[in-house]
């Protein structure tokens, strides 16, 4: 992937065309379990449930460690990423706070009061200890 202004947005990986195609399989893996037969097959054999789509192997790990930010930055769309959480039993709200590093309660007060700050969020160059 090449640089772009947007990849200086700490915490962000921006879901553009470049990630998209490098997350092409990821994200057909993670579809794949809005069926039945594919949570099934999930439950009863990881490994050959995800030899299915010609994932990278660091994609696989992501899935493996349920790492769900790396997920993001190798190319997992969130709403796609999801899928698997909620396979997991995870909801939605859950998944978030997980993802920004807070408890639930603290997730959904923050979202309820505006959000996070933007002190410190707007740019990787903001940052004194780079």
């Amino acid at each position: 992937m090449t640089d772009k202004d947007y990849e200086d947005i700490p915490g962000t990986f921006v879901f553009d065309a470049d990630r998209s195609r490098q997350g092409y399989w990821l994200n057909q893996f993670c579809i794949s379990l809005r069926s039945a037969e594919s949570r099934q097959a999930m439950k009863d054999d990881p490994e050959a449930h995800m030899a299915k789509f010609a994932m990278t192997e660091d994609q696989k790990q992501a899935v493996r460690d349920r790492a769900w930010n790396r997920l993001l930055e190798l190319g997992g769309n969130i709403y796609y990423t999801s899928k698997l959480a909620a396979f997991d039993g995870i909801n939605f709200q859950n998944l978030a706070a997980m993802m920004t590093g807070v408890s639930r309660e603290e997730y959904r007060d923050m979202m309820l009061h505006g959000g996070r700050s933007i002190e410190g969020n707007r740019s990787k160059s903001e940052w004194e200890d780079k």
